[in-house]
């Protein structure tokens, strides 16, 4: 039997992903802001991006920028315009230039809810926050799991910044080779002769679209590119892209998850009472089935299953970056953590998610997250001895139990 408080978890959680939300971040700074508790500058979009992100606990320093023309403001986009987009483990920012600042914040229950906020450039002009629907055209669907998500694309670009859809596109992952990476995107960091879409204008000949990716290759600049002065920075982080893809992907998972899992649960007990049966808090015939299911998608990609292996000595981006996404970590009492990089063959030295301290993952039904847990023990420990998980050797395995068991306890506790 389940604890009380799980069964309180199973019968508040909402079915309903697409309710309102006044569990994200956004909303909780919405309501400070009405309140009167927090003030946002006025007269120029600098200053109030860089407040907004603050306040929203976005380190700046996670900026990346998109010259396609893949958003809602796509007039605004372009090789000399391109669109910021900023991140945390639980909100991402976008801005373009003369534009709307587009928000995603993440309810750790229902999943990400779509927002714009209007920039305040008179003296007499109060930040307007609307709800977004537009954007589910593209952040729901088959490529975000089924379920209101993120998603980072990669486009062959012309010189207007307009996709060239004829050889398609790329959705990108931990998994994607950087080959097919950050077409349309700006990046800035360092990765050998393993070359990437990133920083080059596509060309359409009769053959094909064309696409020189030495032109692109190895930056540590984009003054010659394009005007970096409106932006918060100077750079568009290529480890910063690279956790982007991870995190946008398990924020998916983790959503679809959930939402599987407490359908599931309502599905069984509406059974139940129409049977006249006892309503139980665990799962039960069909439920189990789902729910093994769904953790053993959370766990292939909580592990970095199918990472793509970098080459040439890896990838260098900038300290930065690096810093900010670390200043929350999770550490042991001998300084290691899940958000430790490694940057030479992979992006992450113990490959376990950061993301299993999210507030994302802590609110999923507890029938899931125990089951999660007993998963990885089973990798964790060698009983699972799956070929996708392979790529943990012995060590790393124990480092990854040594971490858990001094930051987060329950995930290794007997099942």
């Amino acid at each position: 039997m389940l604890a009380a408080s799980a069964l309180q978890v199973l019968a508040s959680d909402p079915l309903d992903s697409a309710g309102p939300s006044t569990r994200d971040p956004v909303a909780r700074l919405w309501d400070r802001l009405e309140k009167g508790e927090v003030r946002l500058p006025v007269g120029d979009a600098k200053p109030f991006l860089r407040a907004l992100l603050r306040e929203l606990d976005v380190p700046e320093e996670s900026q990346v920028l998109v010259f396609s023309k893949t958003s809602l403001q796509n007039s605004l986009i372009s090789p000399a315009t391109p669109r910021a987009i900023y991140f945390s483990e639980e909100a991402y920012v976008g801005w373009c230039q003369g534009g709307l600042v587009e928000l995603i914040g993440i309810d750790p229950i229902a999943g990400p809810q779509f927002y714009t906020l209007e920039v305040p450039y008179g003296p007499g002009d109060k930040p307007e926050l609307a709800t977004s629907e537009s954007c589910l055209s593209c952040h729901e669907g088959s490529r975000t799991a089924g379920v209101r998500g993120m998603l980072v694309r990669s486009v062959y670009t012309d010189s207007s910044g307009q996709p060239l859809l004829r050889d398609g596109s790329f959705l990108s992952g931990h998994e994607s080779p950087l080959a097919e990476r950050w077409g349309g995107w700006y990046v800035t960091g360092r990765h050998g002769s393993d070359a990437h879409m990133g920083n080059a204008i596509a060309h359409e000949t009769p053959t094909g679209v064309m696409l020189d990716r030495r032109t692109g290759a190895n930056l540590t600049s984009l003054e010659h590119l394009f005007s970096a002065e409106p932006y918060l920075t100077k750079s568009s982080d290529l480890v910063a892209l690279m956790v982007l893809e991870h995190q946008c992907t398990m924020h998916n998972l983790i959503t679809a998850a959930g939402t599987a899992c407490r359908e599931a649960m309502a599905r069984q007990q509406d059974v139940q009472r129409a049977f006249g049966e006892p309503i139980t808090p665990f799962p039960q015939g069909s439920a189990v089935s789902i729910i093994h299911s769904q953790a053993e998608k959370i766990l292939t990609h909580l592990l970095f299953s199918g990472e793509y292996r970098l080459r040439d000595d890896g990838v260098e981006g900038a300290a930065s970056f690096q810093d900010a996404f670390r200043r929350n970590r999770h550490a042991s009492r001998d300084g290691r953590s899940l958000k430790d990089f490694q940057l030479l063959t992979r992006l992450f030295k113990y490959r376990c998610s950061y993301m299993i301290y999210s507030e994302s993952f802590e609110a999923l039904p507890l029938p899931l997250r125990r089951e999660i847990y007993h998963q990885l023990q089973q990798v964790l420990t060698g009983a699972d001895a799956r070929p996708e998980f392979a790529h943990l050797s012995s060590s790393e395995r124990a480092s990854i139990r040594h971490i858990l068991a001094e930051t987060k306890p329950e995930a290794l506790l007997p099942q």
